[in-house]
């Protein structure tokens, strides 16, 4: 997303619109995103910087870390804001401060439950059904810690 100088008005200006997913240059198959990167920026000049304040959104697919099922999550970032530097160029180049913003809105564990609608499938509550014991023929894995004694 690059934002041309020269057409900054004094009072600043406003932009939105979307760019493309591949800007998030994200390789990890585990985490697609869906949509654009959607902005809505104000932008303007002030003491030798340029100033963007706004919203950014993109609806990236995830997989659980407890049920390992598919889910999509809207990642929204309502406050955004970046300063840059004004260095020269006429052109000034806000992919990057908009990139970190999305990444680190993403959630470093994403769960499938996120929004409470959903009760994953590999969590147990309480008052739901005791966990069944293991299979015979399946070893106990604590069991050796069980007998440790420390003291």
């Amino acid at each position: 997303m690059k934002v041309h100088l020269k057409q900054i008005p004094p009072e600043g200006r406003h932009y939105e619109g979307e760019e493309s997913p591949a800007m998030l240059d994200l390789h990890d198959p585990e985490i697609i995103p869906l949509s654009a990167v959607g902005y809505s920026l104000d932008v303007g000049l002030s003491d030798g910087g340029l100033f963007a304040t706004g919203a950014l959104r993109c609806d990236i697919e995830f997989t659980c870390v407890n049920c390992l099922e598919r889910f999509t999550l809207p990642v929204r970032v309502e406050d955004f804001a970046c300063q840059v530097e004004l260095t020269g160029p006429e052109e000034i180049d806000l992919t990057e401060p908009v990139r970190e913003d999305i990444l680190l809105a993403l959630p470093s564990h994403p769960r499938c439950d996120w929004s409470g609608v959903k009760v994953c499938t590999g969590v147990h509550r309480p008052g739901d059904a005791p966990p069944t014991e293991p299979e015979a023929g399946h070893r106990d894995v604590w069991g050796a810690l069980d007998q440790l004694k420390l003291q």
